[in-house]
């Protein structure tokens, strides 16, 4: 299949005008052309295969490299580095970028990481260690014990974390209860508290015992990752880690 494929590839050097000129006078001169050299009727281009400007080639280099299993359907750097490795054609970069672009399967299936596309807000950097905290909880986790919950408390300062477990379903009070218990024994209660706006954070137990205390409550809102965004990479971090440590032991997480 190989042999076959460099074939095609060499006869499609005549379709193109400037690699059939490089082709007669490395066959002439093999030491004409810096980098390049002439290998079984096959030109090279610093130990990669040239393709020149033979596009039907390009785009099947493309698709086993990009769009393949092999491939992924990987973005544009990592696809570039990786055809970049074997072949070589003029103006491949571009090329690469305006095919991976416009690859269906990559935009139906991946998310957009991109800048938001307006000012950003972000909370200002408090002053001391516990005096800002973000709380979020990771639920729907498998019964370990008797716990399937976990709430993730974070200093927005020293970015130090705190883990409670919790039994699913709880109340506002309870995951209070929790938060004295484990939080406020060790740190004391702080100015302010980030969180996003599930049932236990927007309900009146909650807002009414955080209001005597005089602690502020800040909920983010929708498509705000800014406000809360230190607290979602940490339950990616943390989510992450259980998975893998279930993996290597899951006997003993039953």
């Amino acid at each position: 299949m190989y042999t076959v494929w460099i074939e095609k590839l060499a006869a499609g050097y005549m379709d193109d005008p400037v690699t059939t000129q490089l082709l007669q006078e490395l066959s002439v001169d093999p030491n004409s052309h810096k980098h390049y050299t002439l290998q079984d009727g096959v030109i090279c281009f610093k130990n990669r295969i040239w393709v020149g400007n033979n596009s039907l080639a390009q785009q099947h280099i493309l698709q086993a490299l990009h769009s393949s299993g092999i491939g992924g359907h990987s973005g544009i750097s990592a696809t570039y580095h990786r055809i970049k490795q074997l072949f070589a054609w003029p103006t491949m970069k571009e090329i690469i970028q305006d095919f991976v672009k416009s690859c269906s399967v990559c935009q139906q299936a991946k998310v957009e990481h991109v800048k938001v596309p307006s000012l950003l807000q972000p909370l200002p950097v408090p002053d001391e260690a516990w005096s800002v905290i973000s709380l979020d909880f990771i639920e729907g986790l498998p019964i370990s014990i008797r716990y399937n919950c976990i709430l993730v408390v974070i200093d927005k300062f020293t970015k130090y974390d705190h883990f409670i477990p919790l039994s699913h379903p709880f109340t506002a009070l309870q995951v209070a209860q929790a938060f004295l218990t484990n939080i406020y024994k060790l740190h004391g209660l702080p100015t302010t508290i980030i969180s996003d706006r599930d049932r236990i954070f927007t309900s009146a137990v909650w807002q009414e015992l955080f209001k005597l205390t005089d602690t502020k409550l800040a909920m983010s809102s929708s498509y705000h990752p800014q406000t809360d965004g230190q607290i979602e990479r940490l339950n990616q971090c943390l989510e992450v880690f259980l998975r893998c440590t279930v993996h290597s032991c899951p006997q003993t997480m039953e």
